[in-house]
Protein backbone atom coordinates (compact mmCIF):
# COMPACT_ATOMS: atom_id res chain seq x y z
CA UNK A 1 0.00 0.00 0.00
CA UNK A 2 1.76 3.65 -0.87
CA UNK A 3 1.66 6.33 1.12
CA UNK A 4 -1.91 8.41 0.93
CA UNK A 5 -2.04 12.28 0.60
CA UNK A 6 -2.65 14.09 4.14
CA UNK A 7 -6.57 14.65 4.18
CA UNK A 8 -6.59 18.93 3.39
CA UNK A 9 -10.23 19.55 4.53
CA UNK A 10 -12.28 17.77 7.16
CA UNK A 11 -15.22 15.45 6.06
CA UNK A 12 -18.55 16.08 6.10
CA UNK A 13 -21.06 14.99 8.43
CA UNK A 14 -22.61 12.91 5.34
CA UNK A 15 -19.70 11.28 4.42
CA UNK A 16 -18.65 10.63 7.61
CA UNK A 17 -22.15 8.66 8.04
CA UNK A 18 -21.39 7.07 4.80
CA UNK A 19 -18.13 5.48 6.03
CA UNK A 20 -19.85 4.24 8.61
CA UNK A 21 -22.82 2.16 6.75
CA UNK A 22 -20.06 1.03 3.87
CA UNK A 23 -17.39 -0.42 7.10
CA UNK A 24 -20.19 -2.40 8.44
CA UNK A 25 -18.60 -6.22 8.95
CA UNK A 26 -20.09 -9.82 8.43
CA UNK A 27 -18.31 -10.18 11.47
CA UNK A 28 -15.60 -9.80 13.66
CA UNK A 29 -13.71 -12.15 15.44
CA UNK A 30 -10.40 -12.54 17.83
CA UNK A 31 -8.59 -13.26 14.78
CA UNK A 32 -9.96 -10.30 12.86
CA UNK A 33 -8.69 -8.15 15.38
CA UNK A 34 -4.99 -9.60 15.07
CA UNK A 35 -5.61 -8.98 11.22
CA UNK A 36 -6.90 -5.63 11.21
CA UNK A 37 -4.16 -4.79 13.98
CA UNK A 38 -1.25 -6.05 11.85
CA UNK A 39 -2.78 -4.29 8.86
CA UNK A 40 -2.77 -1.03 10.60
CA UNK A 41 1.04 -1.59 12.44
CA UNK A 42 1.95 -2.60 8.28
CA UNK A 43 0.36 0.74 7.56
CA UNK A 44 1.97 2.78 10.43
CA UNK A 45 5.55 1.29 9.27
CA UNK A 46 5.50 1.75 5.58
CA UNK A 47 4.83 5.56 6.87
CA UNK A 48 7.15 6.16 9.63
CA UNK A 49 4.16 7.15 11.81
CA UNK A 50 4.42 7.53 15.43
CA UNK A 51 1.16 6.06 16.68
CA UNK A 52 -0.44 3.65 18.84
CA UNK A 53 -3.18 0.92 17.65
CA UNK A 54 -6.00 -0.43 19.97
CA UNK A 55 -8.86 -2.19 19.09
CA UNK A 56 -11.72 -3.80 21.28
CA UNK A 57 -14.31 -5.73 21.83
CA UNK A 58 -17.23 -5.97 24.38
CA UNK A 59 -14.53 -3.97 26.52
CA UNK A 60 -11.83 -6.74 26.11
CA UNK A 61 -8.75 -5.24 24.45
CA UNK A 62 -8.01 -7.40 21.71
CA UNK A 63 -5.00 -5.55 20.13
CA UNK A 64 -2.40 -2.74 21.43
CA UNK A 65 0.76 -1.41 19.33
CA UNK A 66 3.04 1.20 20.06
CA UNK A 67 4.95 2.17 17.45
CA UNK A 68 8.51 3.72 17.93
CA UNK A 69 7.91 7.56 18.50
CA UNK A 70 4.42 6.96 20.53
CA UNK A 71 4.55 8.16 23.80
CA UNK A 72 1.94 7.34 26.76
CA UNK A 73 0.32 10.11 25.93
CA UNK A 74 -1.35 8.76 22.90
CA UNK A 75 -2.67 6.04 24.82
CA UNK A 76 -4.40 8.38 27.33
CA UNK A 77 -6.02 10.03 23.50
CA UNK A 78 -7.08 6.46 22.52
CA UNK A 79 -8.76 6.13 25.93
CA UNK A 80 -10.60 9.40 25.28
CA UNK A 81 -11.47 9.35 22.19
CA UNK A 82 -12.53 5.28 22.34
CA UNK A 83 -14.69 6.74 24.86
CA UNK A 84 -16.85 8.96 22.59
CA UNK A 85 -17.31 6.05 20.19
CA UNK A 86 -18.63 3.80 22.97
CA UNK A 87 -21.02 6.65 23.78
CA UNK A 88 -22.01 7.80 20.80
CA UNK A 89 -21.75 4.73 18.44
CA UNK A 90 -20.21 6.69 15.75
CA UNK A 91 -16.59 7.47 14.86
CA UNK A 92 -14.95 10.33 17.25
CA UNK A 93 -14.44 12.62 14.17
CA UNK A 94 -18.27 11.81 13.38
CA UNK A 95 -18.98 13.27 16.66
CA UNK A 96 -16.83 16.10 16.92
CA UNK A 97 -17.97 17.20 12.99
CA UNK A 98 -21.77 16.67 14.38
CA UNK A 99 -21.00 19.72 16.82
CA UNK A 100 -19.43 21.53 14.55
CA UNK A 101 -22.03 21.38 12.12
CA UNK A 102 -24.22 22.80 14.70
CA UNK A 103 -22.16 26.12 15.48
CA UNK A 104 -20.36 24.54 18.70
CA UNK A 105 -18.01 22.23 19.72
CA UNK A 106 -18.17 19.09 21.75
CA UNK A 107 -16.53 20.86 24.30
CA UNK A 108 -18.47 23.34 25.33
CA UNK A 109 -21.88 21.29 24.67
CA UNK A 110 -21.46 17.99 25.36
CA UNK A 111 -21.28 18.47 29.46
CA UNK A 112 -18.63 15.51 29.13
CA UNK A 113 -15.30 16.18 31.08
CA UNK A 114 -12.56 16.48 27.95
CA UNK A 115 -10.15 14.93 30.39
CA UNK A 116 -12.13 11.74 30.16
CA UNK A 117 -13.86 11.78 26.57
CA UNK A 118 -12.09 13.75 23.05
CA UNK A 119 -14.27 13.85 20.06
CA UNK A 120 -11.32 14.06 17.32
CA UNK A 121 -10.62 11.42 15.17
CA UNK A 122 -8.67 8.49 15.17
CA UNK A 123 -11.51 6.16 17.19
CA UNK A 124 -13.93 4.26 14.67
CA UNK A 125 -16.29 1.65 15.45
CA UNK A 126 -16.70 -1.48 14.68
CA UNK A 127 -19.94 -2.13 13.79
CA UNK A 128 -20.90 -5.90 12.75
CA UNK A 129 -24.46 -6.92 10.28
CA UNK A 130 -26.67 -7.72 12.93
CA UNK A 131 -25.15 -6.75 16.16
CA UNK A 132 -24.64 -3.37 15.70
CA UNK A 133 -21.42 -1.31 17.18
CA UNK A 134 -19.29 -4.66 19.17
CA UNK A 135 -16.29 -2.47 19.61
CA UNK A 136 -13.67 -0.11 18.76
CA UNK A 137 -10.58 0.65 16.58
CA UNK A 138 -8.34 3.25 17.81
CA UNK A 139 -5.09 5.11 16.09
CA UNK A 140 -3.36 7.79 18.14
CA UNK A 141 -0.23 9.95 16.67
CA UNK A 142 -1.15 11.76 14.24
CA UNK A 143 -3.20 15.28 13.46
CA UNK A 144 -6.68 13.78 14.00
CA UNK A 145 -7.75 13.84 10.21
CA UNK A 146 -4.78 11.65 9.67
CA UNK A 147 -5.14 9.31 12.50
CA UNK A 148 -9.03 9.14 10.89
CA UNK A 149 -8.03 8.09 7.50
CA UNK A 150 -5.44 5.35 8.81
CA UNK A 151 -8.28 3.69 10.06
CA UNK A 152 -10.68 4.06 7.59
CA UNK A 153 -8.34 3.21 4.95
CA UNK A 154 -7.07 -0.41 6.90
CA UNK A 155 -10.68 -0.93 7.39
CA UNK A 156 -11.43 -0.85 3.60
CA UNK A 157 -8.58 -3.18 2.67
CA UNK A 158 -9.64 -5.44 5.99
CA UNK A 159 -12.93 -5.45 4.42
CA UNK A 160 -12.70 -6.17 1.05
CA UNK A 161 -10.54 -9.69 2.74
CA UNK A 162 -13.70 -11.21 4.02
Amino acid sequence: MSAPTAPTTAPTVAELEEQERRLTLPHFTYDDAWALGTLLVELARERNAPVAIDIRRAGQQLFHAALPGSTPDNDAWIDRKRRVVERYAASSLLVGTRFRAKNTTFEDSSRLDPDVYAAHGGAFPITVEGAGVIGTVVVSGLPQLEDHAMVVEALEHFAATL
